[in-house]
């Protein structure tokens, strides 16, 4: 009798993080039904920053199509291998929310990715500006930050001008394991540091789970099962300094043609919790006056 195999390393005994693999529908439901609890604002505002490359324009993709049941490539996003070192967003753009032939009130702020330059201020500037929404669409951001006299700053910003929730989206891949990545996760932490003090919300998204994990490419609801997976996000945690609680796994839609009910639950939930943070934030008064960079 042969000697018994070893279970694989990767694989945990069970889930370190409760899911529910059915709740798509309930999830939709509830974001479909949600409004905003304060009347002064229309729709709110989420901005999602990140690396080049890391999908971030793929998740806002995933998020639309996620919600319209189709796949969406409204975000365009660059497949390429040799734009690597550039964004491909240039301008600031935003992307409203439709299920169906419905407009939600909330909407994701699409901005330039961070390159993995040397550690500038002018990118954070930028972000940061942007979050307090005084950065109107439209602008092209460029090497250096915007001023108060160019014709797309806004100086006096309404409630729903402003992001009351800011997303990382983070490949699982590049996770501080080079140089490049580690001025990129630097860059990360000096946005959250300029503003942690308003109390804004971060969630971190953590892409390309599939990629990462050969557990989670064969099988998708492995993901909470993934040793991998799991340890990545906690030097993810450690590293920008994002709770593990505020931080989400997903797979964006890349070469699809049709959605996939395991890809959209996790970009729902991700979503979801992403909304409650913004929304709370926004019911505790989180900014009685915008702030100037």
């Amino acid at each position: 009798m042969g000697a018994k195999e070893s279970k694989p390393t990767e694989v945990l005994d069970e889930a370190w993080r409760s899911f529910d693999w059915r709740q798509k529908k309930a999830l939709k439901d509830r974001l479909e039904k949600f409004t905003p609890s304060n009347p002064d604002v229309t729709n709110i505002k989420i901005l999602v920053a990140g690396q080049i490359g890391a999908g971030k324009s793929s998740f806002i993709n995933s998020v639309l199509s996620a919600f319209q049941g189709e796949i969406v490539n409204e975000a365009l996003a660059d497949t390429s291998q040799s734009t690597k070192s550039h964004s491909f967003t240039t301008r600031l753009r935003t992307y409203r929310i439709r299920s169906g032939d419905a407009d939600l009130p909330f909407e994701i702020c699409d901005i330039k990715g961070l390159e993995p330059d040397e550690l500038s201020e002018s990118q954070i500037d930028d972000i940061v500006n942007t979050i307090y929404g005084h950065v109107k669409e439209g602008y092209k951001f460029e090497d250096k930050p915007i001023t108060s006299d160019d014709e797309h700053y806004n100086q006096n910003p309404s409630l729903s001008d402003q992001a009351f929730c800011v997303v990382y989206v983070i490949d699982a891949n590049t996770i501080h394991l080079s140089a490049e990545d580690k001025i990129i996760t630097e860059k990360l932490r000096l946005i959250r540091q300029k503003i942690s003090d308003n109390g804004i919300p971060q969630v971190i998204v953590m892409s390309k789970v599939d990629e990462a994990s050969p557990l989670v490419k064969n099988d998708l609801k492995m993901v909470y099962r993934s040793n991998i997976i799991k340890k990545k996000m906690e030097l993810c945690s450690a590293t920008v300094g994002v709770p593990m609680s505020k931080i989400f796994p997903v797979k964006n839609y890349h070469n699809e043609i049709n959605t996939n009910d395991d890809v959209d639950v996790l970009i729902l939930k991700a979503f979801d919790q992403i909304l409650r943070s913004a929304d709370a934030e926004l019911r505790h008064g989180a900014y009685n006056e915008c702030k100037q960079q």
